[in-house]
Order: structure tokens, then sequence, then C-alpha cells
């Protein structure tokens, strides 16, 4: 099937294209339109993550769990929400922890594009959410795509930082050859996690302190530079 993805990704992945699972999720999507259901993010949006950050460009790679199921909060790159919609409690968390790390000041933009074009893999495990439903599209097949997208990462490149948070992000620490490439773990940076181990963490002050020992430049935290 001809999936709208980068170029680089549409050949890396091009074998998961015609896989059961992938094929799956395409009908499901199908159904859930035809019936009228409302979905996020909107359908041009759903291969953002990629579009954003072709696979030569990888540096980092964030992984959330879902995509947000309010009205215009997602576009397709996790913990990211479009300009004009007010961070969400775990991007405000990531931003509080961004200042005590790096002496950012808080941005008042949700919007993560620029992590993105950087080198920040900013991936969802599951690609796309029923208005008001968390998890509603969980076991329709994103899963597996995304473990061959994380699998896919490890085995041909080198030295990425993958940030893990909390405990479902950090269930796919066994898909990454950790002889290879970096894996800093902590606590998600929702409300009801972040005290737990998230705050303090100064994973965005590791991760460029392992970027420069490859001799790779630092990341620009600021969304807004």
């Amino acid at each position: 099937m001809d999936v709208k993805i980068e170029k680089s990704w549409k050949e890396e992945l091009k074998h998961e294209f015609t896989k059961p699972y992938f094929l799956q999720i395409a009908a499901h999507l199908k159904t859930e339109k035809a019936t009228g259901a409302v979905v996020y993010p909107p359908g041009p949006l759903i291969f953002n993550a990629f579009d954003q950050t072709p696979f030569d460009k990888v540096r980092v790679v964030i992984l959330g769990q879902d995509p947000y199921h309010g009205p215009g909060q997602a576009h397709g790159l996790s913990f990211s929400v479009p300009d004009g919609i007010n961070p969400p409690p775990s991007l405000g968390n990531i931003y509080k922890e961004l200042h005590k790390d790096i002496g950012m000041p808080i941005p008042k933009t949700g919007n993560l594009i620029n992590w993105a074009q950087q080198g920040v893999l900013l991936l969802n495990a599951v690609l796309t959410v029923r208005a008001n439903e968390p998890a509603s599209h969980s076991k329709i097949g994103w899963m597996d795509f995304t473990d061959a997208v994380i699998r896919k990462l490890s085995e041909e490149k080198k030295g990425i930082v993958f940030l893990l948070w909390g405990r479902f992000a950090q269930e796919k620490q066994v898909l990454i050859d950790e002889t290879r490439q970096y894996v800093l773990k902590a606590a998600h940076p929702s409300p009801f996690s972040a005290d737990k181990g998230f705050f303090g963490c100064k994973h965005f002050s590791k991760t460029n302190e392992l970027l420069a020992k490859q001799g790779l430049p630092p990341i620009d935290w600021n969304p807004v530079s």
C-alpha cells in the first residue's frame, strides 16, 4: 500500500507496510471514518514525527504513549501540541525540568517541532486515538509498527539517546541494543509521577553531554528559538 510518509522512512519501513498487522491498522481507521468516529491526529499528521525527523537525522528518541485525545491537541509529535494550544500538564512538567536542568525560560508554546527538526524523534507508541478515549487504538496494530521502528533505529544507527519516561516507555528497552545506543530512564512527567524521579533527572543536559561525546552538536531545547 502507498503510505504517505517521509521518503527515507518509507524505504526503511517498506516491508512493514505489507504485513497483515499494518493492513489491519488501515482497515480499522477506514472503518472509524466510515462510522463517523473522530480520530486524532488528522490523517495527514499521523506520520508527522517521521516527516519532521528523517531516518538519517535521528539523534534522540523521546517515546510517548498515545496521542492527546482532546480537540486540536494532537499533531503527530509525542508530548507536543500545535501553536495556540496550552501546554498539557506533562509538557508543563517537562518545561519545569528543563528550567531546573539548564535554566531554560518556561515557554508559552507547546509546539516542539523545533526539537523534531534538530533530530529528536517525538514518537508515540500508538499513532492514533479516538476522541476523548485514551488508549482506544492501543490494540489495533500500532505497537507492532513502532516496535519495528525502534528495532530498525537500534540495528542500523549508532549513538542514539533514547529517553524512556515511565513504565510504559521502559518496556521498550528490550528492543534497544545498549552496546550501540544510550538509554536514559526516569519516571513519567505526568503530574501523577513527575515527583517520583522525573524532576531532577537532568535528561536534557545529559543528552547533550552524550551527543558532545560523539562530536555531535547539542540539541537547543528551547522550542521558540
